[in-house]
């Protein structure tokens, strides 16, 4: 039995996760878990994972949820080149440093105005009040301001020279907001040379293809979106307009 994953493109660790297997040339069977339709709290995917969350590994009797240590055990199984996880034990713990920062950093932040810019008002029949995605735009504003200073600084890569698992996470939170409208890259001129260091690392025709999906809901309109799926993640979204 080979390699499979069970991934949602519409999810950043699903997209990191995609993107490092496709980049690396790792063969896997792609399992599609559709998150707008619920797919993740079927009974079938719970025989799958326990946590019934995407990104799921498995591999022959073996299963690994969460993206970072798929991840990680991807890198370690197929030996992938050093850059995206070096073996130089400090360049690996500031790969470890985001990793760890990220959670709680550019993933919180950024999902926050996602939600709030492009799903709340697909979701809602009544308009978002400004304040609130006003207040989650200057969260994530001081998030994106620790991810230059301390994170960024003034190297090509959050770990010096080349792009490592760090970059990778990184952009794929980052592309979030930015799906919705939000161009966090504009008026930033050091991210945006990194964000395009990034995609040219990866591939650009790579990079677009795992953000497809993620790009389409720009355009969606209320009556676009089926019942059962407003049913299924109002729940989600009402968390974020409390």
């Amino acid at each position: 039995m080979g390699l499979e994953l069970y991934l949602d493109l519409l999810s950043q660790p699903c997209r990191s996760v995609y993107l490092f297997a496709q980049k690396n040339g790792i063969p896997f069977e792609f399992k599609h878990v559709d998150l707008t339709k619920g797919q993740h709290r079927e009974e079938a995917f719970a025989k799958v994972s326990m946590l019934q969350k995407v990104p799921v590994l498995k591999d022959g009797d073996f299963t690994l949820a969460e993206s970072i240590a798929i991840l990680l055990y991807l890198a370690r199984k197929f030996k992938t080149p050093d850059h995206w996880y070096p073996s130089d034990l400090q360049k690996r713990a500031r790969v470890d440093e985001y990793l760890s920062w990220q959670h709680t950093g550019t993933r919180m932040s950024g999902s926050k105005v996602f939600l709030l810019k492009g799903l709340v008002p697909l979701f809602l029949d009544k308009p978002l009040p400004p304040e609130k995605l006003q207040e989650a735009i200057e969260e994530l504003n001081g998030t994106l301001k620790t991810f230059e200073e301390k994170f960024l600084q003034d190297r090509p890569f959050i770990v010096g020279d080349e792009i490592s698992l760090a970059d990778l996470v990184a952009i794929v939170e980052l592309m979030q907001p930015v799906a919705v409208g939000h161009d966090i890259f504009d008026g930033r001129p050091k991210m945006s040379a990194w964000r395009h260091r990034v995609e040219d690392a990866i591939g650009k025709d790579l990079f677009l293809e795992s953000h497809k999906l993620l790009f389409g809901y720009k355009d969606k309109t209320a009556e676009q979106i089926p019942p059962d799926m407003k049913e299924k993640l109002l729940p989600i979204v009402l968390k974020y307009v409390k």
